[in-house]
């Protein structure tokens, strides 16, 4: 039998357990929100004041939970830096050799970008992010580091130590991002499959790496 004192202590944690799992089921309600109004506005359409009408909360209330709009394009963006670091070293993982290891990431890129395309253009809203930004990011660095540890694993093989490795990650990652910009501007949407453009500059870039170029 509970006594009076502990009664009232057993009380106060189911209160605040309860107001806990509020708490937790009010961010999760925001954040699902937000992503419905992304997937079928874009993100730039996002603003707190819709997340609050469309959740039936005040304004203040979101901003207890995230301290303004950028705050929750950040956390989607890691996110999906996150899943693309999954992704890469998924299809890396399926390459037969070093060279078919940097060619299956291209590959999964792409795949990516095709099948992620609203998470893929909240994280590159802005274009590439610059060096400082992606060293900042443990979710960034992790995409970034798989395509220079397939980069460095093709010139250690082929003893091209004369060329620089973060200009050539910048390289590749540039030309990626690029063919699939012009995909979604060409056609509202990224192609299930990469374009021959694509397999040819993913090619040629691979060749020069083996050429000392």
């Amino acid at each position: 039998m509970l006594t009076p004192l502990t009664s009232c202590i057993y009380n106060e944690k189911n209160m605040l357990s309860r107001r806990e799992k509020e708490i937790v089921e009010l961010r999760q309600a925001i954040i699902d929100q937000s992503w419905k109004i992304i997937q079928e506005e874009g993100w730039q359409a996002l603003s707190i004041r819709k997340i609050a009408d469309a959740i039936n909360y005040s304004v203040p209330v979101i901003y207890k939970h995230f301290e303004n709009k950028e705050a929750i394009v950040e956390y989607f963006s890691k996110q999906g830096f996150n899943n693309l670091a999954t992704h890469l070293q998924e299809a890396r993982d399926k390459g037969t050799d070093e060279i078919d290891q940097l060619r299956q990431i291209a590959l999964g890129y792409w795949e990516f970008a095709s099948t992620q395309t609203p998470s893929y253009r909240i994280m590159f809203g802005l274009g590439i992010p610059a060096c400082e930004t992606i060293n900042s990011s443990d979710e960034m660095k992790a995409s970034s580091n798989m395509m220079l540890q397939a980069i460095e694993a093709i010139l250690s093989h082929y003893n091209n130590e004369q060329v620089d490795r973060h200009l050539k990650l910048k390289t590749f990652w540039s030309m990626l991002h690029g063919f699939v910009a012009i995909d979604l501007l060409s056609n509202k949407e990224i192609s299930k499959l990469p374009p021959p453009t694509v397999i040819d500059a993913v090619e040629g870039f691979i060749y020069t790496l083996q050429k000392h170029k």
